[in-house]
């Protein structure tokens, strides 16, 4: 049996890069419309998402529910950090039956990163309300983001 490498899935689901590192393509927006936090959005999206080993998902935060799903590949250590409370819960994402299972939740308004944890990982992204790119803010840009990384992030800044 022939091993699928990252470059053969980036060609065959015609993946581009991601902003916050990786690669990405948008598979669905629904029609429907709901109120989102600055005016009417799509009710879901739902992305692909590859992560290679070379490449990290940088800090970042968006103003809705992300729900990941792991599909294949190396597992994925994702970062979840609530500002607020000073909570960092780590999610490590892999098939069904073993570490933390294939899907993670990340809430509105929670700071993320991810890495591989192998040569790459497949996944796939639900939103909801849908995301917006004008939603989307890298956590560097943030004030007061510093002093996050002196504490409780101090050995994830390299993801920033």
């Amino acid at each position: 049996m022939s091993r699928v490498r990252a470059e053969d899935l980036i060609r065959r689901l015609n993946l581009a890069p991601h902003p916050e590192g990786g690669w990405y393509r948008e598979l669905y927006r629904s029609p429907l419309r709901v109120a989102g936090g600055k005016g009417e959005r799509a009710a879901v999206t739902t992305i692909y998402y590859l992560l290679e080993s070379h490449q990290m998902s940088r800090w970042h935060v968006v103003d809705a529910d992300e729900i990941w799903h792991h599909y294949g590949g190396a597992p994925l250590e994702l970062y979840a950090y609530a500002p607020h409370s000073g909570e960092l819960r780590r999610h490590r994402l892999e098939p069904a039956g073993s570490g933390d299972g294939p899907v993670a939740v990340i809430s509105a308004g929670v700071w993320q990163a991810a890495r591989s944890r192998g040569e790459y990982s497949l996944l796939g992204c639900s939103v909801a309300p849908g995301f917006e790119f004008a939603d989307f803010r890298f956590v560097a840009s943030l004030a007061q983001h510093a002093s996050h990384f002196e504490t409780a992030l101090s050995g994830l800044r390299e993801l920033l």
